[in-house]
């Protein structure tokens, strides 16, 4: 059994939260928590925030073991993109892109043995 959590339209970019998530995945939850606090980036309290529910999900809705939990999959994927305008020289514009993520975490507990 498997236990989900998502975080959809964070106004990080896809490319800046992966970093971040490329360093739990298939980590205990305890280890991947410990990471995530000492990692000073600004995706690490989201991505914390939404370990915290995926362990929650699985504590509550499929009754597993908190102390034997893995994280086993996590990956982002792009949301969608706000468009800004910034003046440049002899009046023009230029395009801003403000990318926002979709963050996944999926947990599942540890075989023993």
């Amino acid at each position: 059994m498997q236990a989900k959590a998502v975080a959809k339209n964070v106004r990080i970019a896809p490319r800046k939260v992966r970093l971040v998530v490329d360093l739990i995945r298939g980590k205990q939850v305890g280890e991947a928590i410990a990471i995530l606090r000492h990692t000073p980036k600004s995706a690490s309290p989201v991505v914390e925030k939404v370990l915290n529910s995926a362990i929650a999900n699985a504590e509550h809705n499929y009754d597993m073991d908190v102390n034997n939990l893995v994280v086993v999959e996590a990956y982002v994927n792009e949301g969608p993109t706000l468009k800004r305008f910034r003046p440049r020289a002899q009046g023009r514009a230029s395009q801003i892109n403000k990318r926002t993520s979709h963050v996944t975490l999926v947990v599942t507990e540890k075989k023993e043995g």
